[in-house]
């Protein structure tokens, strides 16, 4: 049988392909304080990111004003490194030689020597008035409106411990009782009195050993500080005075290219020839500042601005690379004489030495964007001869207590150990995640309460997921199809693992990151409160994936140490898996038989196993960091949540139970006031009603109505008629009561 003909068709070959179009993925951009502006991050070589950050001036405690830009950093370093995955090499610095450090070593050696030669009260009360007059005329020639208020304070601390030792020997009180207030009045003076003695005797110390033991005690203080917080060593640490000769080599550099030079055994850097230097730029970070010479005093510190030191600059811009040592000062040898390191040389020399040429990132505070960071660009582009020493300056914004910066030289701080008594360091942490990095932040209860309220969401959902995890199933079990609950959910999911990583790529804007898991956690939240309201388990492996990565992003961020893949650690870091891998089992069998009794004691209406059963979850198990979540008609949820979290719960539970049952007790006994009160209005006659209140009314009807005032004179139609009134709302009320006695009867 013939068919009709077949087309001739060639060799079959695979259709052409088109990519799909994508969509635009977005790149990780800085605010950079050289430009004053985000811009695309781009390391110089390749995925390795060269980057340096002033470290401390150690010479009194670390407070959480430092912690500002130190925890900050650690944000900002892990997310580049295990977020953007770059290959972070990450150096700082160690100041332990500086003005400030000098100045109080010296003070306090002064000081110490001379409370052991244990000083009568005569003598102290002496030289506390003679320390008092030249510190009372700073504070009366003091504008600045905050360092005033320190130096009052300080002031009226001595004022206190001065009156009463000076009436104690007005009035020859004996040894017993003079000698300890003269105690409380050295202790109140030692500022001022060190600083006094200093003044006489400053020159006189000479043994550099002296200026070495307060920033050795000052810097171990720092790190424990900075392990307590959970902040990564750097890299590489360096401290000035192990870099001194590398620092002479660096000013020598400097000077011999034409931009620094010699005066009196000290050597300046030559701002207006750098300045006029076509390939530099000097002041390139504020380029505003140039001139303010408060700031650059400052920079230079507080034994380096006397008249014969100013003098020997060509410009009162130019700033001191080399200090020639005064008596009383450390001092190593240079070809320039005896002297130490400018405070500004000191960060190039230990970057330059550390990173070379061009750094990727330079990072500190904001207040060290003039003079500090930019005579540290001006003096590192004249060493190398190059306009590119760093690419990228990241400032961290301030820290403020109730809108007042925080200032060691100001008094105004909280030290970290300090804050860490109040809260956790994950609280801290979450705080400034909860902030961005470059804007000044208040610390403040409300700050921190935030954060503790979000730590404690953020757990509650760990938990709950930990409890869905414990479901018995078996390995084909873990996987369950998906609803329209479960794509919806996970829908969500991806768009908020998108707008995390896009506030990321957004000058590491952790605000909005933590925010978008919050809201993450709502919708999770949900999707289980609406799987367990229709007594259906939650879908395991989603929940999981999600706990997994809110998880993973608290670890980058350095809010949870530890490899436990979901939530935070529990009973210390070092045994937080083992504990809960260990005691699950068991309180899982113990809460099992607990809701089998409580299903007994309902039944048989047994109220005293009830009440035990209650004494177990409310009690017992608060006690041991467990917490018994009850849900009807559903299993009881067990979680191993942090003891003292847990009893603090408890106490806020038992207190609320007290003022609810106080705020019951209160209402009954008003009601029953007002009941007995209208039951005595009651009783009253209407015609008794007014005829007590004869400082009103002189005369009356025979019901006992009035018809004139006090003074004899008719009482008008509009009186009469508002008196009418209560009278009839009296007699009503008396009916009720005689007919209220006549049912009782």
């Amino acid at each position: 049988m013939s068919t009709a003909a077949e087309p001739v068709k060639g060799k079959r070959v695979q259709p052409a392909w088109s990519p799909p179009a994508g969509t635009d993925v977005p790149h990780l951009h800085l605010y950079n304080s050289l430009t004053r502006a985000k811009e695309r991050f781009v390391p110089q070589r390749g995925n390795r990111v060269s980057w340096y950050c002033c470290g401390p001036t150690v010479y009194d405690a670390s407070h959480m004003g430092h912690a500002r830009s130190y925890i900050s950093f650690d944000i900002l370093r892990r997310i580049l490194k295990d977020y953007f995955k770059y290959d972070v090499f990450y150096c700082m610095n160690i100041t332990d030689i500086d003005d400030k450090i000098i100045k109080r070593a010296r003070q306090n050696h002064l000081l110490d020597q001379y409370k052991e030669k244990q000083p009568q009260a005569a003598q102290i009360l002496q030289d506390v008035l003679s320390a008092r007059e030249p510190f009372q005329v700073v504070l009366a020639s003091t504008t600045d409106p905050d360092k005033k208020q320190m130096l009052e304070r300080l002031d009226a601390a001595v004022t206190a411990a001065l009156l009463p030792l000076q009436a104690a020997m007005e009035g020859k009180a004996a040894h017993a009782v003079v000698q300890p207030l003269a105690r409380v009045l050295l202790e109140n003076s030692k500022d001022l009195l060190s600083d006094w003695l200093d003044k006489q005797f400053g020159s006189q110390v000479t043994e550099n050993s002296i200026f070495s033991i307060l920033p050795n005690y000052w810097e171990g203080e720092y790190h424990r500080d900075m392990e307590a917080l959970n902040v990564l060593p750097p890299d590489v640490l360096t401290r000035v005075s192990e870099y001194v000769p590398e620092i002479v080599e660096f000013v020598k550099k400097v000077v011999s290219n034409g931009y620094g030079y010699e005066s009196n055994g000290s050597v300046y850097f030559n701002t207006l020839k750098f300045d006029a230097s076509p390939q530099h730029s000097y002041a390139k970070l504020v380029p505003e500042a140039v001139g303010d010479q408060k700031a650059l005093q400052e920079g230079e510190g507080d034994l380096s601005i006397s008249a014969d030191r100013l003098s020997e600059k060509k410009s009162p811009n130019d700033f001191a690379l080399w200090k020639a040592s005064k008596p009383g000062e450390p001092s190593w040898d240079s070809p320039w004489g005896k002297g130490r390191p400018g405070w500004h040389i000191e960060c190039s020399a230990m970057a330059g030495s550390v990173l070379g040429e061009s750094m990727d990132i330079h990072g500190g505070g904001f207040d060290l964007r003039f003079p500090h960071h930019d005579n540290e660009l001006a003096q590192s582009e004249a060493f190398f001869e190059n306009d590119y020493w760093v690419r990228y300056f990241l400032h961290t914004g301030h820290l403020t207590i109730s809108g007042c910066k925080m200032s060691k030289s100001l008094k105004n701080f909280i030290t970290i150990k300090d804050a860490l008594e109040k809260n956790s360091a994950r609280q801290l942490r979450l705080a400034f995640l909860m902030h961005s990095w470059k804007d000044t932040l208040d610390y403040s209860s409300n700050t921190m309460e935030s954060a503790v309220q979000y730590e404690k969401f953020m757990n509650e959902f760990f938990l709950n997921v930990k409890d869905i995890m414990r479901a018995p199933t078996d390995i084909t079990g873990r996987f369950e199809k998906w609803e329209e609950a479960e794509t919806e959910l996970n829908s969500s999911f991806y768009d908020r693992k998108c707008a995390v990583h896009e506030a990321l790529c957004d000058n590491v804007d952790t605000r909005t990151a933590v925010e978008e898991m919050r809201v993450l956690v709502g919708l999770s939240n949900s999707y289980i409160a609406g799987r367990k309201s229709a007594k259906l388990r939650p879908n395991r492996m989603l929940v999981e994936s999600i706990a997994a990565y809110l998880t993973n992003m608290l670890k980058i961020f350095g809010a949870i140490e530890g490899s436990e893949p979901i939530g935070f650690p529990v009973g210390g870091q070092s045994q937080s898996i083992d504990l809960e891998s260990t005691v699950m089992p068991y309180l899982t069998v113990l809460s099992e038989f607990r809701e089998g009794v409580r299903k007994i004691a309902r039944e048989q209406k047994v109220t005293e196993l009830l009440q035990l059963c209650d004494v177990v979850r409310d009690d017992t198990f608060p006690a041991l960091g467990v917490r018994l979540e009850d849900h009807e008609g559903l299993p009881t949820v067990v979680k191993l949540v942090d003891k003292e979290t847990l009893l603090k719960e408890r106490e806020e539970k038992k207190q609320m139970e007290a003022e609810k049952k106080k705020k019951k007790e209160e209402a009954a006994k008003k009601k029953q006031e007002q009941e007995t009160a209208k039951l005595a209005k009651m009783k009253l006659p209407p015609c008794d009603m007014f005829r007590t209140e004869t400082d009103k009314y002189s005369k009356f009807d025979e019901a006992g109505f009035p018809t004139h005032d006090v003074e004899g004179k008719e009482l008008s139609k509009g009186q009469t008629k508002k008196l009418r009134k209560l009278f009839e709302a009296q007699e009503k009320l008396h009916k009720e009561y005689l007919q209220m006695n006549q049912n009782v009867d």
